[in-house]
């Protein structure tokens, strides 16, 4: 796991308010146990998750609790179940988002033809192994946390996890994400998407909008940052005519992702499905409008015309046409910036990390008995 973004930046960042107010935390990453030839294949994360059970009970004096991210606590959960506890220490699964989700959304876009991976073998692999690690993973734990209402909602209504057992925890944004910025009138903008180029991040939708984009506006720049993949196989998706438009960079060192938000004015994130990303919340405190569709955790902190732009999920026209305003309007721009940036402000580590505090308190409380998986 890269150790700068996404997940990485979310566990270093609560495990570091954390020991702020006087705890001790162990970090395991997938190459903390596995070696380089054991991080391959697609077995990867079983292997880690057996790994990480067995790590665990060897060393369960170490811990008064264990936070471990689905799917990887599907194998000590159901340790634990099965052994009645046995003196483990209670576990505390984190989900970032639905497997539900996933399949409603991409189920649709094979459809369309615009899914990569999610053949009807894929959709069966998904069935047998993905889906029932996840479900061990939830139904298992002594406590649940989330950061989306998406997610908290359906752990609720399909996973039987209540109020007692299951929070809504938001991330944070880092104080560094907090510039001052102006919005001059300019006659070039510079448009920025910044995370993995994946179907499910709605790349399809994003190419006929720019497409379309580059007919009806003649000036921006299109950046795609941090996607992880080759410049010239992203340059590629796009028609010919758009590659001088189109800005590849393909790994950006965390300390210099405030300089990224800062050198660009709008924030296009069109993905169908998330949980809650932090990339999205990093643009908002930087004082970017950004524009977004209206699903999953983006509606936690998106209010549409408000702080940002909500577009519906798979839509092209709507791409294009949230952009178009934004580039027309300078007012615009600094309104939903401004706001999106005071916004932001609600939304510290420190406050997330205070309440995950008690969800561990809670689970060192009352999970040491016996459950029962169904």
């Amino acid at each position: 796991m890269r150790r700068e973004g996404g997940v990485a930046a979310s566990i270093y960042n609560l495990g570091k308010e954390l020991e702020l107010i006087g705890h001790s935390v162990t970090y395991i990453f997938y190459e903390d146990l596995l070696s380089p030839a054991e991080t391959a294949g697609r077995f990867r994360d079983l292997r880690f998750a057996i790994k990480l059970a067995k790590h665990i009970r060897q060393n369960k004096g170490r811990f008064d609790t264990v936070n471990l991210h689905a799917p990887a606590g599907c194998v000590y959960g159901l340790m634990r179940s099965m052994s009645l506890s046995n003196g483990l220490p209670p576990y505390v699964m984190t989900l970032h988002g639905l497997e539900e989700r996933r399949v409603y959304a991409m189920k649709r876009e094979a459809q369309k033809g615009r899914a990569y991976h999610f053949s009807l073998k894929n959709r069966l692999w998904h069935r047998v192994y993905h889906r029932p690690r996840f479900f061990l993973s939830i139904k298992t734990a002594d406590r649940a946390h989330c950061f989306s209402r998406d997610v908290w909602t359906l752990l609720q209504l399909k996973y039987d996890l209540d109020f007692e057992k299951s929070v809504h925890i938001p991330i944070g944004v880092e104080e560094r994400f907090f510039i001052k910025r102006e919005y001059p009138q300019k006659d070039v903008l510079r448009l920025l998407y910044a995370g993995s180029w994946l179907d499910q991040r709605g790349i399809f939708y994003l190419r006929d909008a720019l497409t379309n984009l580059a007919r009806r506006l003649p000036g921006w720049t299109f950046t795609i940052a941090g996607n992880g993949a080759r410049e010239g196989r992203v340059k590629d998706f796009f028609e010919r005519d758009l590659h001088e438009r189109i800005v590849v960079r393909p790994s950006i060192p965390a300390d210099e992702m405030p300089e990224l938000y800062a050198e660009h004015d709008i924030f296009v994130f069109p993905s169908l499905m998330e949980g809650l990303p932090c990339v999205l919340l990093e643009a908002m405190a930087s004082g970017m409008p950004v524009i977004t569709t209206e699903t999953c955790g983006m509606t936690d902190v998106v209010a549409d015309g408000i702080n940002g732009l909500l577009i519906p999920p798979a839509d092209a026209q709507s791409i294009e046409d949230a952009v178009m305003r934004l580039c027309n309007s300078v007012n615009l721009r600094e309104q939903l910036g401004l706001a999106a940036q005071q916004s932001m402000r609600g939304y510290t580590w420190k406050h997330s990390a205070e309440r995950l505090e008690h969800v561990f308190a809670s689970a060192i409380q009352n999970g040491h008995g016996p459950k029962e998986v169904r």
